[in-house]
């Protein structure tokens, strides 16, 4: 089993930024792709970017150029650079890792962006 506690969620204001991190840690074998996905209120959830093991990565049309996904694979950990914010980026943000193909999630860490 594999647990990821996230971290770094808060309130800010409209453009300003904030760092996630979501650390994994228990039985991990390798972890293959890592991300980060976000549900607001009243709404679905989202992917928001993806990073494999590699390195390759992939964004939400929605936050590409303010958002940067990134992994340090010796700590298990994967992080969201997130700038230039804006109210329609208020959301729980989940971070989800797969590994042996299977894919576990965090409990969310809740953002909050103020105008």
């Amino acid at each position: 089993q594999v647990q990821l506690v996230e971290s770094g969620g808060g309130l800010v204001q409209a453009g300003g930024s904030l760092r996630l991190s979501c650390a994994a840690s228990g039985r991990i074998f390798s972890i293959s792709a890592m991300g980060w996905s976000r549900q607001a209120p009243g709404k679905q959830r989202e992917l928001v970017a993806t990073i494999t093991s590699a390195g390759s990565t992939n964004y939400a049309d929605s936050v590409k150029g303010r958002f940067t996904i990134s992994r340090d694979n010796a700590k298990n950990t994967v992080y969201l650079q997130m700038n230039s914010l804006n109210t329609e980026d208020t959301a729980v943000y989940y971070c989800n890792v797969r590994d042996r193909r299977v894919d576990y999630w965090g409990k969310g860490t809740l953002v909050t962006v103020s105008s």
